[in-house]
C-alpha cells in the first residue's frame, strides 16, 4: 500500500468524483482508476461500488477514506516539523521565570528537557510579571514561567502549572512563625518584602496589597537573595512564588489566608505564543509540570 493510493483515495471520497479526484491530484483518471483497483485487490476488499457512471464507497471504504485522512494528516505534520527542525541552525528556548520564584521545579525540568533533547540551547533569565509579559511579547522570551495576573490572552498557550495557596517566609524569631497558618489582617503590622525593580514598585503594590490582599506597608528589594536577607534579619514577611510548603532554614514558610479564613490562591503558569508554538515548547511545559504534579 503506497500513500499515493491513500490520497487518491481520499480525493474520490472528498469530491465525489474520479474526474474531479484525478484533476486535484495532478494526474489521469484512468491512473486513478488503476490506482485504486490495485488497492482494492491488495486489500482483498471493495471500497467502492460502481453503480454505472455513479460510485458510492462500501462500509470499508468510508473507514478507510476516515483513517487516511488521520494518518495523511499526521505525516503532513510530521513533515513540516521535520523540515522546521532540519532548518534551524540552532535550536534555542529562551526561559523567563518570575523574579521572586524559589522552587527547584525550573531547574529539575531544564535538567530532564536537556537531557533527552540535547540539541537544543536553553537559557534562562529572570523578571518582574510585567519585564516576562513584555518579553514574551517582545519574542525575547519564547516560554515563561510566571503568576496569573491577567485573565489568560487568547494569543497564548496558558498551561496551568499549579494552583496553590499563598504562602509567605519570616524569620524563625518572628512574632508569627510558630503559627503555620495566618491571616492576611495580621500580617498588616508588618512590611511586605517585595523583589522588584523601581519601575514596578507601584504595580508590585497593587497586586499583593489589592489583588491578594497581603500586605499595607512594603520594602522592596532587587533580588530574591537581597529579600530573603532582610526577611532573615525579621525586617518583614517574604512572599514566595513557590508552590512547595516549606522553606529553608532559618526562615519559616506560612500560609497566609484571608481574615473569614478562606484560602488566598495562586496559580502558577507557563505561557507561550500559539503563532511561535512548536513540539519543544510543548514537551518543555509537560515536563515541567510533572515536576509541579511532583511537590503537589
Amino acid at each position: 500500500m503506497l500513500f499515493r493510493q491513500m490520497k487518491y483515495f481520499v480525493a474520490i471520497a472528498d469530491c465525489g468524483s474520479f474526474t474531479e479526484a484525478a484533476e486535484r491530484c495532478f494526474i489521469s483518471q484512468s491512473a486513478v482508476s488503476q490506482q485504486i483497483a490495485s488497492l482494492e485487490a491488495e486489500l482483498g476488499v471493495k471500497l467502492i461500488e460502481r453503480e454505472g457512471r455513479k460510485f458510492r464507497l462500501t462500509p470499508a471504504g468510508e473507514y478507510f477514506a476516515r483513517r487516511s485522512r488521520a494518518i495523511l494528516a499526521d505525516m503532513d505534520e510530521m513533515r513540516e516539523e521535520t523540515v522546521r527542525i532540519g532548518s534551524d541552525s540552532e535550536l534555542n528556548l529562551n526561559i523567563g521565570y518570575l523574579s521572586g520564584y524559589d522552587g527547584p521545579e525550573l531547574q529539575r525540568a531544564v535538567v530532564a528537557f536537556s537531557a533527552t533533547y540535547p540539541e537544543v540551547v536553553v537559557s534562562v533569565f529572570k523578571g518582574t510579571h510585567e519585564e516576562l509579559y513584555r518579553a514574551i511579547l517582545s519574542g525575547e522570551a519564547n516560554f515563561l514561567l510566571s503568576d496569573q495576573r491577567r485573565v489568560f490572552s487568547d494569543e497564548c498557550e496558558n498551561f496551568i502549572l499549579s494552583q496553590s495557596p499563598a504562602y509567605i517566609d519570616v524569620a524563625a524569631a518572628h512574632p508569627l512563625a510558630g503559627r503555620g497558618i495566618v491571616t492576611n489582617d495580621e500580617l498588616e503590622k508588618y512590611p511586605c518584602i517585595v523583589v522588584s525593580d523601581r519601575a514596578e514598585e507601584e504595580t508590585e503594590k497593587k497586586y499583593y496589597g489589592e489583588y491578594l490582599g497581603i500586605g499595607k506597608q512594603f520594602l522592596f528589594a532587587a533580588s530574591l537573595d537581597e529579600a530573603r536577607l532582610l526577611a532573615m534579619s525579621g525586617r518583614g514577611f517574604l512572599p514566595v512564588a513557590s508552590a512547595k510548603p516549606t522553606a529553608a532554614p532559618p526562615l519559616v514558610r506560612l500560609e497566609v489566608r484571608r481574615a473569614d479564613g478562606g484560602r488566598i490562591v495562586r496559580t502558577y503558569c507557563a505561557f507561550w505564543q500559539k503563532k511561535r508554538s512548536n513540539y519543544y515548547l510543548e514537551e518543555f511545559a509537560a515536563i515541567l509540570r510533572g515536576q509541579f504534579a511532583e511537590k503537589n
